[in-house]
């Protein structure tokens, strides 16, 4: 095996693993890398942009888009397990179960946001400092008492929420 291949099989890998890379052109650079006649030896091609895992429930090689129109979300949303109680957020904070803290996959960080329980009328104003939740359908993860003001009790978990965001950071997130 020749320097030149080896050199850029690690180039694409490393590209790879930091989330560089325009899949087809990636592909056609290391099947372009290694001559027809040693495939046999040839070790299997590294995987593409594609099938490179993202964060649970986005689709591969998606890029997250961040909403500022200021629409109004509806969705469930559940709650921080006390578990993560002093751990970093996403923005760096630590998680406090005793403050407005929420999560969201869409809204920036730094948001202020009102969350309405629709099935009992409750509000709260929350801050977003952390990304997820990364389940299907829900769109907000909030503190326990946060969730307990609103109405969202352990036992039941998720609630059906309008999230409604009153203001945006400055900065990007």
């Amino acid at each position: 095996m020749n320097t030149s291949r080896m050199n850029v099989r690690g180039a694409v890998t490393l590209m790879l693993a930091c989330g560089i890379g325009a899949g087809a052109g990636l592909s056609s650079m290391v099947v372009g890398a290694a001559s027809d006649t040693d495939s046999a030896t040839r070790p299997p091609a590294a995987p593409t942009q594609e099938s490179v895992p993202n964060e649970p429930g986005r689709e591969p090689g998606s890029r997250r888009h961040l909403d500022r129109s200021g629409r109004r979300q509806v969705g469930k949303a559940s709650f921080y397990a006390d578990t993560y109680a002093g751990k970093k957020m996403a923005d760096g904070t630590p998680m406090r179960l005793y403050s407005n803290n929420a999560a969201s996959v869409s809204l920036p960080l730094g948001t202020t946001a009102r969350v309405k329980n629709l099935e009992t009328g409750k509000t709260a104003f929350v801050t977003i400092r952390d990304r997820g939740p990364y389940v299907k359908g829900r769109i907000i993860d909030l503190s326990p008492v946060t969730a307990h003001l609103i109405g969202i009790r352990r036992r039941q978990g998720i609630a059906l929420v309008e999230v409604i965001p009153i203001s945006f950071p400055a900065g990007r997130s």
